[in-house]
């Protein structure tokens, strides 16, 4: 099987190691390559047969293939491949995409979030929208015909290179889509399960980058771990109700992509989002904290998004109403957490 990894970040690394590193060993039969648009990139890579900005400490497997360096490279490493991962963060998606739209081969993307909101211009009038779409609605636009799907669920890409136990969900519409990531990745240390509720698996990975912000402002401010608790069941079922009004179905969230990545996210020492709450509980200001990172949360990106298209469905988020709110620098963080507890009581299963 040949398989195409465009963008070698440390997610679409991870993924690309993981499968090269099973063909190494003769696990599996597959070519698989590692695209990166950066011609610089691509020669560090494979000078040092390691990802030392991304991955550092995790050696490239001597049959993964190396590419890149612009556009012409790209349609060169999509030719002939059985399956294209794309690895790109959300704000990408959408130009990935229309270059791919004709592709024959299935196309996963791995992005978590929501892009920004297209502006209203009027050469891109028509597609103007109040509020940014997820990936799958951004394929709809711009690449109906294209069989396409998700791969998701709860993981660090760090713990997937080293080969640590990790299992995802492979969501499409499309049959052949979700056979084509089960034959590609699941193996020794990577099991993929299929689903076809794109829309639940794709909420999930968004929103629970938003709830991760708040449980890290929990632990930051040493609420306990009743109070973490609480709060990862009701940013749950937050979740839930806006993938339900989406279209998504309910059973999704109790799933890997739903529960198990909000579970990951929110307490996981290797979570970005939860960093940007611990550290906006010292007192640090956003700008601080992104400028510490060094990598991209979407959780700050999307939060506002996430909001926005609550409101418009009617559905309650007060969770991440207050993590806007903080983000924005209308709430600090003790009057965040003194809001939501406020709020009047409720009877527990109205609530979803």
């Amino acid at each position: 099987m040949k398989i195409a990894v465009l963008g070698a970040g440390a997610w679409g690394t991870a993924l690309a190691v993981n499968a090269a590193r099973a063909a190494d060993a003769g696990v599996t039969r597959h070519q698989v390559t590692l695209w990166a648009r950066n011609a610089a990139q691509v020669q560090a890579l494979q000078a040092e047969r390691a990802n030392t900005r991304y991955l550092p400490g995790i050696a490239l497997p001597a049959s993964l293939l190396l590419q890149g360096g612009g556009e012409a490279s790209l349609g060169e490493a999509v030719k002939g491949q059985d399956l294209i991962i794309l690895a790109t963060p959300v704000s990408a998606a959408r130009s990935m995409l229309m270059q791919l739209q004709h592709v024959e081969a299935p196309v996963a993307w791995l992005s978590k979030g929501f892009e920004a909101a297209v502006s209203a211009e009027p050469a891109s009038a028509s597609l103007a929208q109040p509020f940014g779409l997820m990936v799958h609605e951004v394929r709809a636009q711009v690449a109906p015909d294209l069989r396409a799907g998700v791969f998701s669920g709860p993981s660090f890409a760090l713990e997937v290179a080293r080969g640590q136990p990790t299992a995802l969900v492979a969501a499409s519409a499309h049959a052949e889509v979700r056979e084509a990531l089960v034959a590609a990745f699941h193996g020794a240390s990577l099991r993929v399960y299929a689903s076809d509720d794109m829309v639940g698996v794709e909420v999930g990975g968004a929103v629970k980058n938003v709830m991760a912000i708040a449980a890290g402002l929990c632990d930051g401010l040493q609420l306990g771990l009743n109070a973490r608790a609480a709060l990862i069941t009701r940013g749950l079922a937050e979740i839930t109700r806006l993938g339900v009004a989406l279209g998504a179905r309910a059973e999704t969230f109790t799933g890997l992509s739903g529960l198990g990545d909000l579970v990951l996210t929110a307490t996981g020492d290797l979570s970005r989002n939860r960093k940007v709450g611990l550290l906006l509980a010292q007192g640090k200001t956003l700008a601080e904290v992104l400028e510490s990172l060094g990598h991209v949360a979407e959780g700050v990106y999307c939060a506002r998004t996430v909001v926005q298209r609550a409101a418009s469905l009617g559905v309650d988020m007060p969770i991440a109403q207050s993590v806007v709110a903080l983000l924005d620098g209308k709430l600090k963080a003790s009057e965040a957490v003194a809001l939501l507890m406020e709020r009047e009581p409720r009877t527990e299963l109205d609530c979803y």
